[in-house]
């Protein structure tokens, strides 16, 4: 199945993203196809609500279909797409290049298994300080913030990024993951690759510093909302109603939208080193191109080249051309508040889809 779309107007995308959402995930829908079965998938949380969006209207198109897809994770879903569990997985963070080959999971014998982006959105440093609606940051005193080394809100280094700021004379509890999470091996990925010398740690699933944390991003917006003069690391999606810092780039500072996380990413190359079609991107934390926010989350669909069971193989390749289509990810936009790949690479993500069975 291939799903296209003509540059449908906002409205109707925003009427789609309702339609779906307000559909159970794994409703059953009245379109006919010559698809039949299930496929479950399992990992990302950051990947949840799109995936709900994605599931929806996929089953709608295809009646007889069911997809569930369990947010356990991106460490879960990768281990139990290794281990033959799932039929794919989501995941922030890629398989290593050596899982990719060989015997993998469900995949036919030797096939191995593909890294794919497909869902795009800023991990943003959102903030709950007593008479501040603005904040701008950089690597270094993000960095500071969040190794305990940076302690009140009125420190120089901050006032100094922040002009005319009524910022308190007051602590800053700095809130992490307590759960091993992709979202802040993207995070320390950030902090390392733009600010080495404050946050020399390699990056890591798990926070490496003591203090406040909560599970998911869900929980860390909990936080946030509830405390005070408190900031923290989450997906863009979970941040409605706080405020969100710009970070630094170059000489300006970029705030984090779709616009400038699809930018960093249309700048950055694929990793090295990996088959050509392992599409992982080597975001490039430390640009100073002109836009760009660098603090992105690039979350994957890991999936066999080719499956054991040829109509599971049908179904994962049926579905992986809806979500990475034009259509499927501008209602994963509309619904989820997720960065649409630019055409660029919808185009290169489509062509390994393609070989997909």
């Amino acid at each position: 199945m291939r799903t296209t779309t003509t540059g449908p107007l906002l409205g109707a995308l925003a009427a789609l993203a309702l339609l779906l959402t307000g559909c159970a995930v794994n409703e059953q829908g009245q379109g006919e196809s010559d698809l039949s079965g299930t496929i479950d998938g399992a990992g990302s949380s950051a990947q949840g609500a799109a995936q709900d969006v994605w599931i929806a209207g996929f089953q709608q198109a295809n009646g007889s279909v069911t997809v569930d897809y369990d947010p356990a994770g991106s460490g879960a879903g990768r281990d139990q797409f290794l281990a033959g569990a799932v039929s794919f997985a989501g995941s922030d963070a890629a398989l290593a290049a050596d899982q990719t080959s060989g015997d993998v999971g469900r995949c036919a014998p030797g096939a191995g298994a593909v890294d794919l982006p497909v869902y795009l959105s800023p991990i943003v440093l959102a903030f709950n300080v007593d008479g501040v609606d603005e904040l701008r940051l950089d690597a270094a005193s993000a960095a500071r913030i969040f190794s305990g080394d940076l302690e009140r809100w009125n420190d120089p280094a901050l006032v100094a990024l922040n002009p005319g700021a009524a910022l308190p004379d007051a602590r800053i509890t700095a809130v992490h993951r307590s759960d091993d999470s992709g979202t802040t091996w993207n995070f320390t990925d950030y902090l390392h690759e733009a600010a080495p010398a404050e946050w020399p740690n390699e990056p890591d699933d798990a926070f490496p510093f003591e203090g406040e944390a909560a599970q998911g991003s869900s929980g860390i917006a909990s936080v946030l909302r509830e405390g005070v003069n408190v900031i923290g690391y989450l997906d863009a999606s979970r941040a409605q109603g706080l405020g969100v810092a710009s970070l630094a780039v170059g000489d300006g500072f970029v705030a984090p939208d779709a616009a400038s996380a699809a930018a960093i990413v249309d700048v950055s190359p694929v990793e090295p080193g990996r088959a050509d079609d392992d599409l992982v991107i080597d975001i490039d934390r430390a640009s100073d191109v002109e836009g760009v926010y660098p603090l992105v989350l690039v979350s994957y669909a890991i999936a066999c080249r080719d499956y054991e069971d040829p109509d599971e193989g049908e179904i994962v390749q049926a579905y992986l051309a809806w979500i990475t289509s034009a259509e499927g990810q501008d209602a994963a936009a509309v619904g989820a508040g997720s960065a649409p790949m630019s055409p660029e690479l919808r185009a290169r993500v489509e062509a390994v889809v393609d070989t997909i069975g």
